[in-house]
């Protein structure tokens, strides 16, 4: 069984590194051989340039291809997997054009696991530890008020007047600026158009708390039922989203400003200058450590008082092996597809595991990759 990893970015490598210098048999893709080498060519010669034609004629039954290439590639390669029998794994969101190849999948014994990275992935871990925790407590009860939020945030480890900065191209999170969000607050849906009419303030319980700027993130409601929210609990607040470091809305009130404005090609042609001018003036500097904080909680209230509550709390920074992002994106990802080599993922498409053999190995190899993490009891 070979492991096809397409793609060498930034956030690739760690994993990637991990799963050769195991043992396993990989081959590389990339559209660069030379940053392909430059990334792994100590480790390996079996770097090819990718096309997806040379792929497929490559592509054994029981392989697995790795797609850490921009969203668009993601389902074409998953479908190009299942008609040869192999499975598929990605860091991503499941899109809805991913999830319509659920019964496909099945029907070919062909694994599609996809979010089994930082965010999403990690965080998903942590929610359903927490949500079967508070299920198998004795202070379990149906009927309480649930609060849940999660959300994470790469930050610079050494503050800029920017307040964040960059480790790949700025136009993603330029672009994430402009999408609409879903939420639960005050037992009723939040729809936001912008995340910036939505920021608040949470006191995140590292060993010095500290308090981050947070604003919801995409669409939460679809994970109330990922993360085994019974459809009869009372839901008082649901959030997946964003932390940033505090003074980012002031800094950044220009651009949300301006991001109003944009319409159009000309609008996503302005996108573009903005994000190279970011990338020149706030990206990473050569050694620079760069910070990912990420807090998953869970409380349960009855008449005004916590009876359960819970937070799982990360704090991991670059270092000498690279940066924090990068480790804590790619390796749960090699992870995940040593599961799927292994046959211990269902055939389908998937998310990181709520698997209760799984989790608890999971979640412990997470530990190792964060200078901190810990599970906070509030009660």
């Amino acid at each position: 069984m070979t492991i096809h990893w397409c793609g060498t970015g930034l956030s690739a490598i760690p994993g990637l590194r991990r799963l050769i210098e195991a043992g396993h048999e990989v081959t590389v893709w990339n559209r660069t051989i030379e940053k392909a080498q430059d990334a792994v060519g100590d480790l390996t010669q079996r770097i090819q340039l990718f096309d997806i034609d040379a792929l497929c004629a490559e592509l054994q039954a029981g392989d697995i291809v790795v797609s850490m290439l921009p969203g668009e590639w993601h389902v074409p390669l998953a479908e190009m997997a299942i008609e040869k029998g192999a499975h598929f794994a990605s860091s991503s969101y499941i899109a809805p054009e991913m999830r319509a190849l659920d019964a496909k999948a099945r029907g070919a014994g062909v694994v599609l696991l996809n979010e089994i990275g930082l965010d999403p992935g990690i965080d998903h871990l942590m929610a359903h530890h927490l949500v079967e925790s508070y299920r198998a407590s004795e202070a379990f009860d149906p009927s309480a008020e649930l609060s849940f939020i999660s959300y994470c945030g790469g930050i610079p480890k050494h503050p800029n007047p920017f307040r964040y900065k960059f480790s790949w191209s700025p136009l993603g999170v330029l672009k994430a600026l402009r999408s609409p969000s879903k939420s639960i607050r005050d037992f009723k849906e939040l729809d936001v158009s912008r995340p910036w009419d939505a920021i608040s303030h949470y006191m995140a319980p590292l060993p010095l708390p500290e308090s981050f700027e947070v604003y919801p993130n995409r669409d939460s409601l679809p994970f109330l039922g990922q993360y085994h929210f019974d459809p009869s609990w009372n839901v008082k607040e649901f959030v997946r989203g964003t932390m940033r470091l505090n003074g980012w809305a002031e800094a950044w009130s220009g651009v949300f400003a301006e991001i109003e404005t944009l319409e159009g090609p000309g609008g996503d042609a302005r996108l573009k200058e903005m994000s190279d001018q970011f990338w020149a003036d706030n990206a990473y500097d050569e050694g620079e450590p760069d910070r990912v904080v990420l807090c998953v909680a869970l409380k349960a209230e009855k008449d005004g008082k916590a009876i359960w509550h819970q937070t799982y709390v990360m704090d991991a920074w670059g270092d000498a092996n690279g940066t924090a992002m990068a480790r804590l994106v790619s390796i749960p990802l090699s992870i995940g597809i040593e599961a799927v080599l292994d046959g211990k993922i269902k055939a389908g498409v998937s998310a990181a595991t709520d698997d209760p053999k799984l989790l608890p190995v999971w979640l412990a190899e997470v530990g190792k990759l964060a200078q901190h993490m810990t599970i906070v009891d509030h009660t």
